[in-house]
């Protein structure tokens, strides 16, 4: 999670016979929603930030169903109004099973319009893997976060990250993996500026350096947004990402992306939708794409209890293979 890999936003990077796109970071503030005012309109005229630019594709991305395979089980404890802790157990016949222990310590201050914002994150697996974050905000308008990764014994990534966010542009820069003796490092720069009240214009640069090898790669990217749907276009090098996002109605939301790659020759078109039903406490989202692959998942708020049901399978007809998943989240 959060590793200098996504943030290079190169398409056709789903080798898998399934996806497995990690889950939005809380890093990222969401883009205006349908409950909310649209992010174009203010009181006083001016134009609105334009927010970060890994959550361009992020209202079409949380349309899709997160894939779920074998027995998971997550237990969420809140011990006090700065501490939250989850273990999370999932036992798979795929892939290995593992115990996972997350922890959050928990800020709040004057510039965070999340109060649960969170200041630490650390999450350990049974195999010994560990990530770490640092996700502060250092003034009104600058944040700041540090990644650490390590697989068991080695370290994997370890990335620096400033951002500003002016009254109606974004800037932000990334160093990853450093390395003096190697000669190594990895430099990401943003930057997003809100043009009109619907228009964000921007880009992206990725320049690596090494021993053996260097070069840079430009990524455009540009945005459109009404009350009720966002239109998102990622062109450069390394190829192209394209998604829209629109919302029917407060129950039924849909989402189209494509996806396509220079490097690897490949093109994958993806169609998604949520529905929700409030009544019955439960959320359905489903999902095909071009590479014949379907799924599902079904999530059942088990009220009076503190627990949601989730239950999912993904059928991918080209390679002749079911992933079949149950889990549930308590707290």
């Amino acid at each position: 999670m959060g590793s200098v890999l996504a943030l290079s936003s190169s398409a056709g990077h789903k080798n898998w016979s399934f996806s497995t796109d990690p889950s939005p970071s809380c890093w990222d503030s969401h883009p205006a929603h349908w409950d909310s005012p649209p992010r174009w309109e203010r009181r006083d005229g001016r134009l609105p930030n334009p927010g970060s630019f890994h959550s361009l594709h992020r209202s079409c991305k949380d349309v899709f169903p997160q894939q779920i395979e074998g027995v998971k089980m997550i237990v969420n404890k809140t011990l006090s109004s700065f501490f939250k802790v989850s273990h999370t157990l999932h036992l798979s016949a795929v892939n290995p099973s593992y115990y996972r222990f997350h922890v959050e310590h928990l800020q709040s201050d004057d510039y965070s319009k999340d109060k649960d914002a969170p200041a630490l994150i650390g999450e350990m697996d049974s195999s010994g893997s560990l990530n770490a974050h640092a996700l502060l905000h250092l003034t009104e308008r600058v944040r700041a976060r540090t990644v650490f990764q390590t697989q068991q014994s080695q370290f994997v990534t370890w990335q620096f990250e400033a951002e500003y966010r002016g009254s109606d542009f974004t800037a932000a820069v990334t160093v990853a993996n450093p390395d003096v003796l190697r000669e190594s490092v990895i430099l990401v720069a943003h930057f997003l500026q809100s043009v009109s009240s619907g228009l964000v214009l921007g880009g992206e640069l990725v320049y690596h350096r090494g021993r053996a090898e260097q070069g840079g790669i430009l990524t455009l990217a540009g945005q459109y947004s009404r009350p009720n749907w966002v239109a998102t276009l990622n062109a450069g090098k390394g190829g192209a990402h394209a998604s829209y996002y629109h919302r029917a109605n407060k129950q039924i939301q849909v989402g189209v992306e494509f996806e396509a790659s220079t490097r690897t020759q490949e093109t994958t078109t993806t169609f998604g939708y949520q529905m929700e039903l409030p009544e019955a406490n439960m959320v359905f989202r489903g999902m095909i794409n071009s590479r014949c692959i379907i799924g599902g998942i079904l999530e059942k708020r088990l009220t009076p209890l503190p627990a949601t049901l989730i239950m999912g399978a993904f059928v991918n007809h080209k390679g002749d293979k079911l992933q079949v998943g149950l889990g549930v989240n308590v707290g």
